[in-house]
């Protein structure tokens, strides 16, 4: 009988998170705690947008967001819930968090000293990105001068007092989802990390400088077309340690390891057969998890229905179990990397990094990601808009969308209960609690730490020790969020929409057309108002129906994010608008938009049709037809041409109407 071969040796998996949080912080603690219980082994927590964007949950731009992306953190109340029963001296936890990521971090470690941990000893991530905020989110509160100095405030605070901590995430995630490119994606991350590099080179002793750098991480996306997905990685892998060495110096090749963690691709899951999600998944996860030279250091994986609406337990327990299978069931860590050596391989990791290295040239060239912003939200609306096209005209297959749409009804998505609600009265509640809050704690020592915070931020010293001291005061989110907009200003990022039109003319003849005899018939251009309501800033879906309808001769005026239902009206009545189109994808499109028509109908314009889009479950859009909104969009409305004959449409007079 022949000897049995050695047992290979295993590498550790990657992180198993779920990113998860939703309606109150005692219902968010829940999930989490069964979440681990099933086995994640990291925490990946979702803040709501008030939380994101710096403001209190009673604040007139949180109606109808409180609770629906993500969990509601007021106050360190909140957070002392949110993380009940979950020692974090034993946790490794990434928060998603940007422009308030101070406040948060600051939040999270008065919690950690309540419950006697060692601070210096907390593992975990603050994604502390506001570059990208600028591109794709939109969850930015000031400029990005003062955006970047507390991004390096947060990386020197960590360096003395939380060593193990990631102080930033640079995150190419929501590029790609924004439209990028691969090469765009490399570029824009890279060109982000360096301004930061850059500006945290002043705040931090030389010595030291090696080791902030090699606490940079990195938070990807991995699309369907996983063999150049992974060349990506492969190419991140390669340019970081080029510039690391090169650029910074970093002679230790630990402090130049490339360390990311992944969220595989959202954008490109449908609502139609949204079953075939599933396969996506697995599928985008090879990207980050084949090579072991490239391999992500975490893992979350969206739900097979998030087009639909929010994932129920059992949704991400599915895809909880799928990293599992991978992990455990299948031989893939015990080999060394398997694409080593492959001539197609190294062929496209080379181009992918001369097309980034030219990206970054011309970043460069501008003075740095932080004085480029509007070339490069542009070049990601043109990209977006490249995708898009290739969707509509069929050379982009995908399947159950544009190819192959007839299908059996999936029971996966029958019934009430197949996606989960937000508690409707979540807001409520965490108002109630929000003012109780208040009433209970001292306010002069309230009001003397946030005049503390205001003092550090005009006068340059770090913002973290002010930060937390009013963190454990009881200072609220909002409070903290409106000393940093009165010291540093506020923020309107651009559109990556011009109002002249661009050179695409293919498939747009017939609408020019209509449009022009339209605009005749009412002696002026027909007028076309786009924004989105709210505190959603992912602008992506609106910044590409503007462009199509200002590319079919309609006059476009493109408001942006972050707007009142009072503002749209006001705009309305300004510019005279023929349409109204508002995108939310947040989940709050009944509160807002039924506010609104009200104070359309209060202002005399009930008569100006109103469109919508949005991840808007059918019993909702019904709901929205009956407020009086003309059309209801969804993902499955992917077809831009007959969105813009529908607009055409909703103003045509009948005498054209009918020839």
């Amino acid at each position: 009988m022949s000897d049995l071969p050695n047992t290979p040796q295993k590498d550790r998996p990657w992180l198993f998170r779920t990113y998860a949080g939703h309606s109150t912080a005692t219902a968010s603690n829940a999930l989490y705690r069964g979440n681990l219980a099933k086995g994640q082994t990291g925490l990946s927590v979702a803040f709501d947008l008030p939380t994101q964007t710096g403001y209190d949950s009673d604040h007139v731009l949180s109606k109808g967001e409180v609770g629906k992306v993500g969990v509601p953190v007021a106050h360190l109340g909140d957070m002392r819930t949110l993380f009940n029963d979950i020692p974090l001296d034993q946790m490794n936890t990434s928060m998603t968090i940007n422009a308030t990521a101070p406040w948060l971090l600051a939040l999270y470690i008065a919690v950690a000293e309540e419950q006697g941990a060692d601070v210096s000893a907390l593992q975990g991530t603050v994604q502390n990105d506001i570059i990208k905020e600028y591109l794709s989110r939109g969850t930015y509160i000031c400029p990005p001068k003062p955006s970047l100095r507390m991004i390096t405030d947060v990386a020197a605070y960590t360096r003395e007092h939380l060593p193990k901590w990631n102080p930033m995430n640079v995150c190419s995630y929501h590029l790609q989802e924004a439209g990028a490119t691969p090469e765009q994606e490399l570029a824009f991350a890279l060109a982000t990390a360096t301004a930061v590099l850059d500006d945290l080179k002043g705040k931090v002793p030389a010595q030291d400088f090696p080791q902030m750098v090699g606490r940079i991480s990195f938070f990807v996306n991995a699309g369907i077309r996983f063999v150049t997905e992974m060349c990506k990685m492969r190419a991140f892998v390669d340019l970081w340690d080029e510039i690391c060495r090169d650029r910074y110096g970093v002679e230790d090749p630990k402090f130049r390891r490339f360390r990311y963690g992944v969220q595989v691709n959202s954008l490109g899951l449908t609502e139609q057969q949204p079953e075939n999600n599933v396969y996506r998944i697995l599928i985008e996860m090879l990207a980050v998890t084949l090579s072991k030279n490239a391999r992500a250091r975490a893992v979350q994986l969206p739900a097979w229905n998030e087009a639909l609406g929010l994932p129920r337990p059992w949704d991400q327990q599915w895809s909880l179990r799928m990293q599992q299978i991978m992990a455990y069931e299948t031989d893939l860590l015990e080999y060394d990397d398997l694409f080593d050596g492959n001539p197609a391989v190294e062929r496209k990791v080379e181009a992918l990094k001369e097309g980034a290295r030219a990206e970054l040239a011309t970043i460069d060239g501008m003075g740095g990601a932080n004085e480029a912003i509007e070339y490069m939200k542009s070049r990601l609306v043109e990209a977006n808009a490249e995708r898009l096209g290739c969707i509509e005209s069929g050379d982009t297959i995908v399947v159950g969308v544009n190819k192959y749409q007839q299908h059996e009804e999936s029971p996966l998505t029958a019934g009430d209960e197949a996606i989960m609600v937000a508690d409707k009265d979540a807001e409520a509640d965490q108002i109630a609690r929000l003012d109780a809050w208040r009433a209970s704690r001292d306010n002069d020592a309230v009001e003397a730490a946030l005049t503390r915070v205001r003092a550090a931020a005009k006068d340059g010293t770090n913002v973290m020790p002010a930060t937390i001291e009013a963190a454990k005061a009881g200072a609220t989110t909002g409070e903290w969020g409106d000393v940093i907009r009165q010291a540093f200003g506020q923020y309107r990022g651009p559109t990556g929409v011009s109002r002249n039109p661009s050179n695409r003319t293919e498939g747009l003849e017939e609408i020019r057309e209509r449009v022009d005899a339209v605009s005749t018939k009412l002696g002026r251009r027909l007028k076309f108002l786009v924004g989105k309501p709210g505190l959603d800033g992912h602008s992506n879906g609106a910044e590409q129906i503007a462009a199509r309808a200002r590319d079919c001769g309609m006059d476009i005026s493109y408001e942006g994010i972050r707007l009142t239902p009072d503002e749209i009206v006001e705009a309305a009545l300004k510019d005279e608008a023929h349409v109204v189109g508002l995108s939310i994808l947040s989940g709050s499109h009944i509160p807002l938009i039924e506010d609104l028509m009200k104070k359309m109908h209060a202002a005399g314009i009930g008569h100006i049709p109103v469109v919508v889009g949005g991840i808007i479950p059918e019993d909702d859009a019904q709901r929205l037809r009956a407020m009086g909104v003309a059309k209801v969009y969804t993902p499955k409305d992917f077809e831009l041409n007959r969105i813009m004959m529908d607009l055409v449409a909703l103003v045509e007079p009948e005498d054209i109407a009918a020839e």
